[in-house]
């Protein structure tokens, strides 16, 4: 399949009210947020749908404002199948958020990796039964949705002391589509062959990069975007969507240099996340040029 880009052609909240198509289609959230719909089903991965984090870092070093505004309330959010958390930060597993997106789907299953099932109850407050967790190598399928999950490193490689990975990416297979979600991650050995063996169609990876300030205050990196577009290069993947970037000041990169970057690449195909835009999926054969945008 290959992605399009086109203009929204509704406001989110009207978009995420309808029920989801057989088409396959993303709306970005902001951060490392998306709405994955295909096949008559609809996804949800890491939405922070609130200011949480900035009154649990209020007259801290890094106080967390939002640089971008709430896309839509998550109670907005409507006939959700799967709700996915790559990991236990608040940006991604957000008690600001899931309880009113969960209640508002009451048959939505949510994911999360196994070593936070427990934040994962509370911070959602859901009843077990709607809890699905899973570790890095494990594939399953549910309302029709295929997820593989794999390991990510937010600045390393970490397992609890029950050896689960403490963070997760997952492979996500929707109306034929396969769609890659890295979670927060850094480059590390063998992730190359890892993730080419998942045969995606489209990345999504973080590109605010790291560094040792940010490291030495409790607040882990993640890829570069020339590191982005090396993984999906090295791993097959034909187009990826760079997002992670633009919410809080101290965790970002200007928007102009992944555009710049996305300007200069053509394989893989990049373009930087916007929320007022979504991206559709063709047939190769229904493409007639190549890039993002359309006229």
């Amino acid at each position: 399949m290959h992605f399009v880009e086109h203009p929204l052609p509704a406001p989110l909240p009207q978009l995420l009210a309808e029920p989801p198509g057989e088409a396959v289609r993303l709306l970005w959230l902001g951060q490392a947020g998306f709405v994955i719909d295909g096949g008559g089903r609809r996804v949800v991965i890491d939405p922070y749908l609130s200011d949480s984090l900035a009154g649990k870092y209020r007259g801290t070093l890094y106080p967390h404002h939002r640089m971008m505004p709430v896309p839509v309330r998550p109670g907005e959010i409507r006939h959700v199948d799967m709700v996915l958390a790559t990991h236990h930060h608040s940006d991604h597993l957000d008690p600001g958020t899931l309880p009113a997106l969960m209640a508002a789907n009451p048959e939505a299953l949510l994911v999360a990796p196994e070593a936070a099932r427990g934040l994962a109850l509370d911070r959602s407050g859901i009843a077990p039964a709607r809890l699905a967790t899973t570790d890095a190598g494990r594939t399953f399928t549910a309302k029709d949705i295929g997820i593989t999950a794999v390991r990510a490193a937010h600045e390393e490689l970490e397992r609890d002391a029950a050896g689960r990975h403490l963070y997760l990416g997952y492979a996500v297979r929707i109306g034929g589509a396969v769609i890659l979600h890295s979670g927060d991650t850094v480059p590390f050995a063998g992730q190359v062959e890892e993730v080419a063996r998942l045969q995606a169609d489209l990345a999504l990876l973080p590109v605010n990069g790291r560094d040792a300030e940010r490291k030495a205050n409790g607040v882990p990196g993640n890829m570069a975007v020339g590191e982005a577009l090396d993984l999906a290069r090295q791993a097959g993947i034909a187009q990826m969507i760079a997002h992670h970037f633009g919410l809080f000041a101290f965790n970002t990169v200007p928007r102009a240099a992944v555009e710049a970057a996305a300007r200069e690449s053509t394989a893989p195909l990049l373009v930087a996340a916007r929320a007022d835009r979504v991206y559709l999926a063709y047939s190769p054969s229904r493409i007639a040029g190549q890039g993002w945008s359309v006229g």
